[in-house]
């Protein structure tokens, strides 16, 4: 087992795996919690001692090869790998000879040129696809509000879907182009009602309301679904 200030690598079962490891003032006991994607994170109390994290860890083994075992797996971005493209899933068709760089045809996406770039290029592809989704709806939304948003960007945040700055910047995960067109539509009308309103009192969900079809559902959709949509790539 090898221990640093960010982290512990340790041998499971043969198997050689990173458990991260983070501070927390609110923590009174140490707790380990599974990240579907990024995987396990032992959360310390400010002050345990790093010693402390090893035995934690060692006394829990059989319970983290357990959680890992069950984790669902990781969907590389090849050929034949099925993705969602606004809630509809694509195919990935690696089509060498083709001059068309990056394609939606039918039921698949097709992707041209070399086969050692296909992961790039798809990932590209989503990118691409969510600004063309997203900045002209946010923009379009805000004209409704009577508002002009900053800077509308697009990241791959794990901690939210979406962000308004006080000074009316927006940020969006271009993952939101894997979702639901209704979910993708409610978490940009969402940011952008709070360009009115920087809060989340009725007022704010009314607002969201005359942005947006089916919140309700958008919202459920994102709570149950919304972790598969980083296991891309």
């Amino acid at each position: 087992m090898e221990i640093t200030a960010d982290g512990i690598r340790m041998d499971l079962g043969g198997r050689e795996i990173d458990v991260a490891l983070r501070r927390s003032t609110r923590a009174r006991r140490i707790g380990l919690r599974i990240d579907p994607v990024s995987g396990p994170v032992l959360v310390l109390p400010s002050r345990a001692r790093i010693e402390e994290a090893g035995r934690f860890l060692a006394a829990h083994r059989q319970w983290l090869a357990e959680r890992l075992a069950h984790l669902p797996p990781r969907i590389p971005l090849t050929p034949g790998a099925r993705i969602p493209v606004l809630g509809r899933l694509r195919e990935i068709r690696h089509l060498p000879e083709a001059r068309r760089g990056m394609w939606l045809e039918d039921g698949l996406l097709c992707i041209s040129g070399a086969a050692e770039h296909v992961p790039r290029r798809t990932l590209d592809f989503l990118k691409a696809e969510a600004r063309r989704q997203i900045r002209p709806l946010a923009l379009a939304l805000a004209e409704r509000l009577g508002r002009a948003p900053g800077r509308v960007s697009l990241r791959d945040t794990r901690s939210r879907w979406g962000s308004c700055s006080a000074h009316g910047h927006l940020s969006f995960s271009w993952r939101l182009v894997m979702a639901p067109e209704t979910v993708l539509t409610y978490v940009v009308a969402h940011e952008v009602a709070h360009l009115v309103e920087m809060n989340h009192r009725a007022g704010f969900w009314r607002l969201v309301a005359t942005l947006a079809d089916d919140v309700e559902p958008a919202r459920h959709w994102l709570k149950t679904n919304g972790t598969r949509l980083h296991l891309y790539g």
